[in-house]
């Protein structure tokens, strides 16, 4: 349990406030939903880890698909999170205007492999949000998978005018790129912990990425 999300009164006894406790649900069953999925986590589950009665879950969540649903907004409140985080990463954006592809997919990729390493639970939770077709995985990948599309997309085709990139839909070279991304973390958390099949550090793995990406749709070779 996360203790920063316990509250104690002025006497200094364990009672929390009704906010306190609606966060120490929600950590608790994160925890829960991370390690055994939404369908292998009940209320009561949830009640027992966190050390309330199960009448207290409901209280704060009617339902269990909408405390489910409701860590999605938890997590943006606790991270702070008023933008996607390729909008601050300043690197990006400079190698944006100026027109550098290779600094574009190199620092999206650095920043999204630093990203799913700081937060293997969360990438846990929506696989399996995915694997049981629970409306979260969709919801994710609407607000923030659709999102990436946009935003490489729109690059990509501002170069492609510019003569830049070979004239492939778009989508296809995000959606590659994205897998190379998205298969290197997979096997980093899920499938080789100890990577013995490959061992590499991010900046490593961000470069390589970026240039075989980069090989492969350039107009002509460079």
């Amino acid at each position: 349990m996360d203790t920063n999300f316990l509250a104690y009164d002025h006497n200094g006894h364990g009672r929390m406030s009704g906010d306190k406790r609606r966060e120490q649900i929600l950590q608790t069953a994160f925890d829960l939903f991370s390690h055994r999925g939404f369908s292998g986590t009940t209320t009561k589950d949830i009640a027992r880890a966190a050390g309330v009665s199960e009448a207290m879950v409901f209280k704060h969540f009617s339902t269990k698909d909408e405390l489910y649903a409701a860590l999605l907004e938890a997590k943006k409140c606790r991270e702070g999170l008023t933008e996607f985080p390729w909008e601050s990463n300043e690197p990006l954006l400079a190698a944006m205007k100026a027109g550098d592809d290779f600094g574009v997919f190199y620092h999206f990729a650095l920043q999204a492999l630093a990203k799913h390493q700081e937060d293997v639970a969360f990438m846990r939770m929506i696989f399996y949000s995915a694997l049981e077709e629970h409306e979260m995985a969709e919801r994710f990948f609407k607000d923030f998978v659709g999102e990436i599309y946009k935003f490489l997309g729109a690059y990509l085709k501002k170069r492609q005018k510019a003569g830049a990139f070979r004239k492939i839909d778009t989508r296809i070279i995000v959606r590659a790129f994205l897998g190379m991304l998205i298969h290197h973390s997979l096997n980093n958390i899920l499938w080789d912990k100890r990577r013995t099949l490959l061992n590499i550090h991010n900046e490593e793995a961000a470069k390589n990425f970026a240039e075989i990406i980069l090989r492969g749709t350039y107009e002509q070779a460079r």
